[in-house]
């Protein structure tokens, strides 16, 4: 038997070379077909809104323009609320001061300009712990809030338009806040807190509307705020804050002006800061009923210099 009878025929490098490029083209074919009937992969699922309104923290500033921000500043001061932070003109001057009341609650001040001359009350801001989840469940809701962004102290930010305001100013601005680490407020943590400060936090804010009983309406069914319990004029911010609006008619308080309630847990100590600092105020006790039994609320009250009202609540 020859011995290259069961012997394998090499084949020549230009033959091997051309059978790996079939082989190449074919696998390549199929992969590709493969490709064009394999299904495509889902698309991401759309977030859906909170179907319950997110947590609020409760109120974190009030927004005043001042006549003269220096003066403001002065009685603020004397009242022993601090300003914690400025924004400021290029040529240096304040356009917005933070005067702190607590680490997460504000006066902001805002200067009268060419431009804008009223002074008096411009807007709330709630905080929220979830801003976006609060802006889509209040867009599910029917509202048309801006989009959440951040504001230049560096916290998440949204406003709305709320109910009419008294003739002639438009319908309310609500604003909502997010602190965010590493904001100008988040920052200040801490810091300019003095030990004379005659209240702790802010409870209540008034808000004068040309119509209240449409504005309460559109708290409690938009908003998500409630009834109180024991003053039928206010509406319990949602979350356990327990802080509140008012909502009384524009002649309670004046077009523009703004009543604010703080609580202080020594109403002594805060009458005799006033004292000290020669800031005229007044005895305003109130008492309500609840659960059968009558409550008696003391109370101080003071007039800062462009007429906004500030009472001062013992803390209950």
């Amino acid at each position: 038997m020859s011995p290259n009878k069961f012997s394998s025929r090499i084949p020549s490098p230009r033959t091997a070379l051309r059978c790996f490029a079939l082989f190449a083209l074919a696998a390549g074919l199929s992969s590709f077909a493969a490709a064009q009937t394999a299904p495509a992969p889902p698309a991401a699922a759309a977030v859906a809104a909170p179907t319950t309104l997110p947590p609020m923290n409760g109120i974190a500033h009030i927004a005043i323009r001042v006549k003269d921000i220096a003066a403001s500043l002065d009685f603020y001061h004397k009242l022993g609320f601090d300003q914690a932070f400025a924004n400021t003109g290029a040529d240096g001057t304040v356009t917005q001061s933070f005067v702190k009341l607590n680490d997460r609650q504000y006066f902001e001040l805002y200067p009268v300009t060419a431009r804008d001359t009223q002074i008096g009350f411009m807007h709330l801001c709630f905080e929220g712990a979830d801003l976006n989840g609060l802006h889509d469940y209040y867009v599910a809701e029917g509202l048309t809030p801006i989009s959440v962004r951040k504001a230049a102290a560096g916290n998440l930010l949204f406003t709305l338009k709320g109910p009419e305001q008294p003739v002639g100013i438009g319908p309310q601005n609500i604003e909502y806040t997010q602190y965010m680490p590493g904001s100008r407020h988040t920052l200040d943590f801490g810091q300019h807190l003095s030990p004379d400060r005659v209240a702790d936090k802010m409870t209540v804010v008034a808000l004068a509307m040309q119509d209240p009983a449409a504005a309460q309406m559109f708290y409690l069914s938009k908003l998500s705020f409630t009834q109180s319990k024991v003053y039928p004029d206010r509406l319990d911010l949602p979350g356990a804050s327990g802080q509140q609006v008012e909502i009384v008619p524009g002649a309670t308080l004046g077009a523009k002006s703004s009543s604010i309630l703080l609580e202080s847990s020594n109403l002594d100590k805060a009458a005799a800061q006033l004292t000290r600092q020669q800031v005229a105020f007044q005895r305003a006790d109130s008492s309500y009923t609840t659960r059968g039994r009558t409550v008696h609320v003391q109370m101080i009250s003071v007039t800062d210099p462009d007429g906004n009202i500030i009472r001062i609540q013992a803390a209950q």
